[in-house]
């Protein structure tokens, strides 16, 4: 049996062989539940963007929140309903619970062999590229590469570094003035209104639904 940890790490899957049946295959075969993460575990990281990094659990998962941050949605909510063009957390599906995957996977909301606007839950493009918050490294903290949303899904598994959080729940926070626009402009519930606002609200764990 191939060991999880150097899947990434030994180029057996790279961006350009990852495919949707591999990453159910994979799940399947070596995938943990969320009942497998528990607070002191050691979750070592191997994926195509980081390697040699790994961090402990210091928080249940999906608890024990700064009193100041309040997501709506779950990393597997925000996975189902599509997020960051299907594309962002794909080699990292051995690093975070296998049930965050497999209904994403199932309605077709992952597309790891390229970005696809179309799978994002409103159906438009509502981001930057990657590239474009790496450059200057402004908005990169910590040991997360790849931003915000990976901040999140580590913050939401149990990691914690205060440092790091304190500026992340504070980016978070700031995108609410985004629902005050969208409640100025658009009737609530009027998910034909404002599809830009409600999916970059979607991919900062706001569900677009309320307002």
């Amino acid at each position: 049996m191939i060991s999880i940890l150097p899947l990434f790490e030994s180029k057996l899957i790279t961006k350009n062989n990852l495919t949707t049946s591999l990453m159910m295959k994979l799940l399947n075969q070596y995938g943990r539940s969320e009942k497998q993460f528990k607070v002191g575990m050691i979750v070592t990281v191997s994926n195509i963007m980081q390697s040699d990094y790994s961090y402990e659990l210091k928080a249940p998962i999906g608890k024990q929140f700064d009193p100041k941050f309040k997501p709506e949605l779950t990393p597997r909510q925000m996975l189902e309903r599509g997020v960051f063009e299907g594309k962002y957390f794909n080699d990292q599906i051995l690093e975070f619970p296998k049930e965050w995957y497999i209904t994403a996977l199932r309605k077709g909301k992952l597309s790891p062999q390229g970005s696809n606007p179309k799978i994002n839950y409103m159906g438009v493009k509502s981001r930057q590229s990657l590239g474009v918050w790496k450059k200057g490294n402004s908005w990169i903290y910590g040991d997360d590469p790849r931003g915000w949303g990976e901040w999140y899904f580590r913050y939401y598994l149990g990691r914690r570094d205060p440092s790091v959080d304190r500026k992340q729940i504070g980016r978070h926070n700031g995108i609410k003035r985004f629902i005050g626009s969208l409640q100025k402009d658009c009737k609530k519930g009027d998910m034909s209104c404002g599809l830009v606002k409600r999916q970059l609200l979607t991919n900062w764990a706001y569900d677009a639904t309320r307002y």
